[in-house]
């Protein structure tokens, strides 16, 4: 299958891995910002290749993971409602509010559904006008095109029972907090290329001027990883800070013209709050006044919801790389997929998932996973 099985090759993943290690003199810290490489890294055993010579800490790539959970306690009121669908992607319904999620919302008779698009939602609002159709519109740059053609589209069919709960985020801002922060130890970055396909590259430029660490945009097969890897560590070990491209078969400088003038219509840029970590500034979208109309936080008056996360889950640590899963006390005890206690537990990108299901379930003395 073209731009699959080439990029699992055994014979060049062994031969990307002894580049990596003749060029190291050091072990290095790399993150990677994407949920998705996340699991890619643990599932094909990246992180243990190579663990003398590069160190993987996990980033705020997950976007289930960074949902506040004030956001998704607005989410639970307004799918209470008795004349609301209240339509999601499947893997929003486990992650853990206060109380409950939206599963128990559904059991006990909810409205709740599952949803493969958000066009999906908008024509659900069509079949059904006596309804409050809400889309719960979660995601980082790489979905939001579609939810904004979604409120396009609704808006064009005059679709007054559409709206949207939108918890959008972007990567720049949150890469820019944890450089920011004094107990960074991120000394490059692998850049997530889904959402360089859509946004380009341009504002990664100036996070290497001003903070001085490499970044290098790569995909999720084991090659595209292992090639971005061996790109950044040549960077660190030739002490240049550089932004670098290693998904050009995805990834333009420019990205894509057409879906940034459709974001920028629909939504304009907000501070955020992400789950486990505060607020961060100028790092998510709300939608823009032309679309106020179907904003589902303003419709069902839920924009004051506060609360408070649960203290025995140290997610937000780890969603910043400043502890492995496993390192934290309630993995795989208190917190398991079964009974999580945070969104990394339960999502399809979650850093916590990735370890609980491959099997990186203790540390050796030196900070090395093992099963």
């Amino acid at each position: 299958m073209k731009y699959l099985d080439e990029f699992r090759d055994p014979a060049a993943a062994r031969a990307l891995v002894r580049q990596i290690r003749d060029r190291a003199t050091t072990r290095w810290t790399l993150m990677e910002v994407c949920g998705g490489q996340t699991h890619s890294i643990i599932r094909n055993g990246i992180d243990q290749l190579l663990d003398d010579v590069v160190e993987f800490i996990h980033g705020p790539g997950c976007p289930v993971c960074v949902t506040p959970l004030e956001m998704i306690d607005r989410a639970l009121q307004i799918a209470g409602r008795e004349e609301v669908i209240f339509c999601s992607f499947g893997d929003m319904l486990r992650v853990p509010g206060s109380h409950e999620d939206l599963f128990s919302v559904r059991a006990r008779g909810g409205d709740v559904r599952v949803v493969y698009s958000p066009l999906d939602a908008v024509r659900i609002a069509a079949d059904n006008p006596d309804k409050e159709v809400v889309f719960f519109g979660v995601g980082f740059e790489t979905t939001a095109p579609a939810n904004a053609m979604s409120v396009l589209h609704a808006q064009r069919l005059g679709l007054l029972n559409f709206s949207m709960l939108v918890s959008h985020v972007l990567v720049p801002p949150a890469m820019t907090a944890i450089l920011s922060s004094p107990t960074n130890r991120v000394q490059a970055f692998l850049a997530a290329g889904h959402v360089c396909t859509v946004m380009g590259m341009s504002e990664y430029g100036p996070l290497v001027e001003r903070y001085r660490v490499p970044i290098v945009v790569t995909g999720f097969e084991p090659l595209d990883l292992l090639e971005g890897v061996r790109q950044a560590v040549d960077l660190l070990e030739s002490g240049t800070p550089a932004l670098r491209n290693a998904y050009q078969r995805a990834v333009s400088p420019a990205g894509n013209g057409v879906a940034q003038e459709i974001l920028a219509d629909v939504f304009e840029v907000t501070d955020r709050q992400w789950r486990g970590i505060g607020m961060i500034p100028q790092s998510g979208w709300k939608l823009s006044r032309r679309y106020a109309q179907f904003d589902a936080e303003v419709r069902f008056g839920v924009g004051e919801v506060t609360v408070e996360e649960s203290a025995d889950c140290h997610a937000g640590e780890v969603l910043q790389g400043l502890l492995k899963p496993n390192e934290c006390p309630a993995f795989g005890t208190l917190c398991t997929p079964r009974t999580p206690l945070g969104a990394t537990m339960v999502s399809s990108e979650g850093a916590c998932a990735a370890y609980y299901h491959f099997r990186r379930l203790s540390l050796d003395t030196t900070g090395a996973a093992h099963v």
